[in-house]
């Protein structure tokens, strides 16, 4: 197991929406930091992805079979096929700009916060190509059951890193930092980032179903 590959892969999926960015919300909003709130939204996340992904890689040699065989049937890559070439179309039309940026919940029951790791990362985890190909590579490697979580919980742990740091720097530095961590919020919001991921994966999913219909060599 390369080791060094899951760290990187781990760094890039720690610059996600439900990962930097919504934490940064949470440091640049008036008033002092909620450490407590910003903790456990990252803790919800983290635990969402570590569940997500150790379920999918124990259950591999299980379920892998049944669902490659599912997938190699002519209805499921005709929908594929359809789908993949509608999430490439549908790419081009994403602009994060027109879309205004939501406070997030720092006063009052965690209920609602915890709605909001989940909705954020259950929206983004198939779209996030770094955490499936690091699921496949724990997969595919000759670990057990316990060495495979511990892998997770390790992945989930560096991903959710940088936002923690930045934390720790808010915290130590007071609003000294608020002019850095505005401007970059606003430069991911602005980004097509995630227009490109969505583009990136329909066009895998098309590509995927018209070589197994015989569309394509």
């Amino acid at each position: 197991m390369d080791l060094a590959s899951l760290v990187v892969l781990a760094l890039i999926d720690s610059t996600s929406f439900g990962t930097l960015l919504i934490p940064i919300w949470f440091l640049i909003q008036p008033g002092p930091v909620r450490a407590s709130r910003v903790l456990f939204f990252l803790g919800t996340v983290a635990l969402f992805y570590f569940g997500i992904g150790v379920a999918a890689a124990l259950g591999a040699d299980r379920f892998v079979p049944q669902l490659t065989r599912l997938l190699d049937s002519r209805p499921v890559l005709w929908a594929l096929l359809a789908i993949g070439v509608g999430m490439f179309f549908y790419s081009f039309r994403m602009d994060g700009r027109k879309k205004p940026l939501p406070t997030p919940p720092l006063e009052g029951s965690l209920l609602p916060l915890a709605g909001l790791a989940l909705a954020a990362a259950a929206a983004e985890v198939t779209t996030m190509l770094p955490y499936i190909a690091a699921i496949g590579l724990i997969t595919a490697s000759s670990m057990n059951a316990a060495q495979i979580t511990l892998t997770m919980a390790g992945y989930c742990l560096v991903m959710i890193t940088p936002a923690v740091a930045l934390l720790g720097v808010r915290l130590a530095t007071g609003k000294r930092l608020l002019p850095v961590l505005t401007r970059f919020s606003e430069w991911l919001a602005r980004s097509d980032m995630m227009g490109w991921v969505v583009g990136i994966v329909g066009f895998l999913l098309a590509r995927y179903a018209a070589a197994g219909l015989h569309l394509i060599g």
